[in-house]
């Protein structure tokens, strides 16, 4: 059997969840995830846990922080006076939006408290500062 290396394009399954069990992503029903495995084109630590694997072989594998979307940055939070916001536009905790930064640069953001004077807005990444557990199933190998 091949077994998995960095360069090779692969498939897996996978099913992703937090500490308390929550999942956050799954490929269950879809197509399985296809990327070149150690391009960078997903996370560092579910990355690494693929070389060596073959055809059909299935792990668990726990993903600290630092090597999945990394720490929560209090910088990314900002506080906006409600009355920039138009009046269509929800704020209720939890929702997304996006926001341009005066360069152009599309910023998706994060709801997480609104009220009567001001909006808190997060740009981390909705994973950022947790650690992350994948059940993962190697599905196929294109060698490089």
């Amino acid at each position: 059997m091949t077994q998995a290396k960095s360069g090779d394009t692969v498939r897996i399954h996978y099913t992703g969840t937090l500490e308390g069990g929550e999942t956050f992503d799954s490929s269950a029903g879809k197509d399985p995830l296809e990327f070149e495995l150690g391009s960078g084109q997903i996370i560092p630590g579910l990355d690494a846990a693929i070389p060596g694997m073959e055809v059909g072989d299935k792990k668990t594998v726990d993903v600290p922080c630092a090597e999945a979307y990394g720490e929560a940055d209090p910088s990314a939070r900002q506080s906006v006076p409600r009355g920039q916001i138009p009046d269509d536009i929800p704020t209720d905790p939890g929702t997304r939006l996006q926001m341009q930064t005066p360069q152009g640069q599309v910023v998706p953001v994060t709801v997480i408290e609104a009220n009567e004077s001001e909006v808190t807005l997060d740009a981390n990444h909705p994973l950022a500062g947790k650690d992350l557990k994948f059940d993962i199933e190697l599905v196929e190998v294109k060698s490089a």
